[in-house]
């Protein structure tokens, strides 16, 4: 089958993924194989294939956001028929008996595997998943716009969660690409006021088109205080800048796999006062199964642009460089 894989971590910009002919995966027992469709890019690939992330073995198959239909069954896989349309997203198992995953943290699970990171994910013809672990996607999305939702949505989903934001409530996103193009239509079901932060024009401009009600750069202070706030931005310096314009006993959620430093927080002016400074560490499959219920009760639509498999290298780049509006896929089959 031809993939897109990493042999040897490098900047994005010197095309890192080598499109390759290699064997096709076979599903074992409770596994089904996935004939690949669509493959949301997502900036956790980029971490992966610029060797940021810890954990990775190479060679390696990134992609974990897979739109796709049953093409075999290992044995005893049962809860999909072969043609079946199926999703994959980030979490690609747990172990379902530690503590974490009894008290339905199987996301924090210490033998938690995930997609594109630990295995090989959906940037090629094929994939093999563990079937509990894949999800019915809604009927009222085609393929190129569901495969955000299995990243970009649930994640932001658990951020929202995470953020502890109410409806009717003011709400910051910091960044405003894939994930916070879903987030901001769901927290505006929720009527929430959103005031997006960001360095791009056309990324601000896209937010308010979406409903925003002000949008700004993200060192500058929001029109009023803010109860809740997600950074999507994958820079440590935003993260106090969220704190600065939530108000007290406001929470920031950090939504990304992977940050750089946090500078040094001062306490009084932007910590006191019972904030909450939280990260959002990977999701849950009942985090997936409710936003994809969400998502298609809303609906929720997605905004993308379509790469071929073989020019993940661009996809990336663009996606590194904020010149995608929306989210960022690439079409396989």
């Amino acid at each position: 089958m031809r993939a897109m894989v990493v042999s040897g971590f490098k900047p994005v910009e010197e095309n890192p993924l080598e499109l390759r002919e290699v064997a096709s995966p076979v599903p074992g027992p409770n596994e089904i194989l996935i004939k690949v469709n669509y493959c949301g890019v997502c900036h956790t690939d980029l971490h992966t294939v610029e060797g940021e992330l810890r954990s990775v073995s190479l060679p390696r198959i990134p992609g974990h956001q897979v739109v796709g239909v049953v093409e075999q069954k290992g044995e005893g896989a049962e809860l999909f028929r072969k043609g079946d349309r199926v999703g994959v997203a980030w979490l690609y198992s747990a172990c379902g008996h530690c503590d974490f995953c009894r008290r339905g943290l199987e996301n924090l699970c210490l033998e938690a595997r995930f997609t594109g990171y630990q295995v090989d994910g959906g940037y090629a013809e094929y994939l093999v998943a563990p079937e509990s672990f894949a999800y019915e996607l809604p009927e009222n999305f085609p393929d190129e716009q569901a495969a955000p939702l299995l990243c970009a949505g649930i994640i932001g989903y658990r951020a929202l969660r995470l953020s502890r934001v109410k409806p009717g409530q003011k709400l910051g996103l910091f960044g405003f690409g894939a994930s916070a193009h879903v987030t901001i239509q769901v927290a505006r079901h929720w009527h929430c006021r959103v005031y997006v932060f960001s360095r791009s024009p056309q990324h601000r401009q896209h937010a308010l088109e979406l409903g925003a009600c002000w949008a700004g750069q993200p060192d500058e202070l929001p029109p009023e205080k803010l109860d809740s706030a997600i950074v999507f931005a994958p820079a440590g310096e935003v993260a106090r800048l969220a704190l600065r314009a939530v108000d007290r006993g406001g929470t920031v959620a950090l939504a990304g796999i992977y940050m750089s430093p946090i500078p040094q927080i001062d306490y009084e002016n932007e910590l006191y006062h019972e904030k909450c400074l939280k990260s959002v560490a990977n999701a849950t499959r009942q985090d997936g199964v409710e936003f994809l219920k969400m998502a298609a009760d809303i609906p929720v639509r997605t905004e993308v642009r379509i790469y071929p498999l073989e020019e993940a290298n661009r996809a990336l780049y663009e996606v590194k460089h904020s010149l995608v509006t929306g989210a960022a896929v690439l079409k396989i089959g």
